[in-house]
């Protein structure tokens, strides 16, 4: 799973002042002091850090990258670093839904022991669109695993670890639809409905209908735990 970083928004309106003053020269167009100054902490060679785009006009007019991409190793971050982005991802999860939706292929409202029979039945059903908006009540994959004495982000977790511990819950937190609780648990879930409604991998979805339209070439979800990404940034 990877994205490159194209853009800060909170830049635009850091920058704004810089664009519209009257009597400055052309080259303050592109306010490179001033953005470095904002980053100033960051552009370090001991310290993790960002890649960034300031852009306008749809046209990117500074690129650059602050800190280290890997310690160990002394790689300093780029404008073509690659970083895993987390639950930055989620909103192409739910596009994916979305699209077989769209197909025909699934209905927002179908129950998801339509397509993951393996979840338990809560005695309430739990719909695909309780998993989009968190307001399934189901308990966090995480939470679970760190409580059966799975480490985050040290041990290797799959997808089927995940389905077997959701497997032998009892309980929900809440009534699903009553309240709304951020839950990776659900969208696991959703990459798994469109895995197996779609007949591709997650991967393969995501590439041929969402980021190769987009041109997105440096983007892709991530199934292999040991394939080598080039341009990586270590999460430090």
């Amino acid at each position: 799973m990877r994205l490159r970083l194209l853009a800060l928004v909170l830049l635009s309106v850091l920058i704004k002042p810089f664009m519209r003053a009257q009597n400055a020269p052309a080259e303050a167009e592109i306010p490179s002091v001033q953005v470095d100054k904002l980053f100033e902490k960051m552009d370090r060679t001991v310290s993790p850090g960002c890649a960034l785009a300031v852009m306008k006009d749809a046209r990117i007019i500074y690129e650059r990258g602050y800190g280290m991409a890997d310690l160990d190793h002394n790689v300093p971050i780029t404008p073509g670093t690659i970083f895993h982005v987390a639950s930055m991802s989620k909103q192409f999860t739910a596009a994916s839904v979305v699209l077989l939706a769209q197909d025909g292929k699934v209905s927002l409202d179908d129950q998801v022991r339509k397509y993951v029979p393996e979840l338990p039945d809560f005695g309430a059903p739990i719909t695909i669109r309780q998993l989009v908006h968190h307001t399934s009540g189901l308990r966090d994959q995480w939470e679970l695993l760190g409580l059966a004495g799975w480490r985050y982000s040290l041990d290797l977790i799959t997808d089927d670890d995940v389905l077997s511990v959701m497997s032998r819950q009892k309980d929900l937190n809440f009534p699903p639809g009553s309240k709304h609780l951020y839950c990776n648990t659900g969208y696991t879930l959703l990459a798994q409905i469109v895995k197996r409604v779609s007949g591709q991998s997650f991967r393969e979805f995501t590439t041929s209908h969402i980021f190769q339209p987009l041109g997105m070439k440096n983007t892709h979800f991530r199934d292999d735990h040991a394939e080598v990404v080039e341009k990586y940034c270590l999460r430090i």
